[in-house]
């Protein structure tokens, strides 16, 4: 089985008991400040950034190869997603930290 999204993802930890520290869905978003998107004139490069609570920004992007199938909406859909990834990523390594400052269970 392949998880295809957060919800999916949250509900096989929860089904398995899986209780220790962890990064959750909602602690992401609970980090979002902002978001902006820019489509670049002429192209199909839309980039997205996302701006966190504590002023730190991610960007993520995307393009397609086919003009004729650029679509804006699905453009920024894919662009936050990319952008939103890399919370997780900061928010995993600040977890570790803390949990390696706080020592041995």
């Amino acid at each position: 089985m392949t998880p295809s999204d957060d919800a999916e993802v949250e509900g096989m930890i929860q089904a398995k008991g899986l209780n220790g520290a962890r990064v959750t869905p909602a602690e992401i978003d609970a980090q979002i400040a902002g978001v902006a998107y820019y489509v670049f004139p002429g192209t199909t490069l839309t980039v997205c950034a996302i701006t966190l609570q504590n002023g730190f920004q991610v960007v993520g992007h995307s393009a397609c190869a086919d003009p004729s199938n650029f679509d804006e909406e699905l453009g920024r859909h894919i662009a936050r997603r990319n952008a939103r990834e890399q919370i997780w990523a900061l928010e995993g390594y600040l977890l570790k930290q803390q949990l390696s400052e706080a020592g041995p269970t």
